[in-house]
């Protein structure tokens, strides 16, 4: 009997696994938060570039008119500004409304570091300039 409590007694007080059992339960909460923060400001970065790319595109149409004078050459010069994601001038819609030239984009967003969700989400921006 004394042999038994000898022993556990010196289970109790072994330590040499904690830390792989620590760190095999903390490293997945932490690189889950390290790499939705980078998925998250990647995905706030390709909006604000968007953005960017609609706003540009609408005052070039509005004070170039010999660089951006026609729908296709505005959709050129918006894709342009954003060439490092590869958005085709497709993605660009050029209007003219009341409020003078519109420029809208549509672009689904496709996830670089997780692939869990089902579906993306659209990033869209739209500017109307005169």
């Amino acid at each position: 009997m004394a042999g038994a409590a000898y022993i556990l007694r010196g289970l109790r007080a072994c330590e040499c696994g904690a830390f792989a059992v620590e760190t095999a339960l903390i490293l997945p909460v932490v690189l889950l938060l390290l790499l939705g923060g980078m998925e998250v400001s990647r995905l706030a970065w390709e909006r604000s570039a968007l953005q960017f790319a609609v706003q540009e595109a609408a005052r070039c149409a509005v004070v170039q008119p010999s660089v951006c004078g026609t729908a296709a050459d505005t959709q050129a010069f918006a894709a342009a500004r954003v060439a490092a994601f590869s958005v085709s001038a497709a993605n660009f819609t050029v209007t003219t409304p009341a409020c003078g030239t519109q420029v809208a984009a549509s672009v689904p967003y496709s996830f670089a570091l997780f692939r869990i969700f089902s579906a993306a989400p659209t990033l869209t921006a739209r500017v109307c300039r005169s």
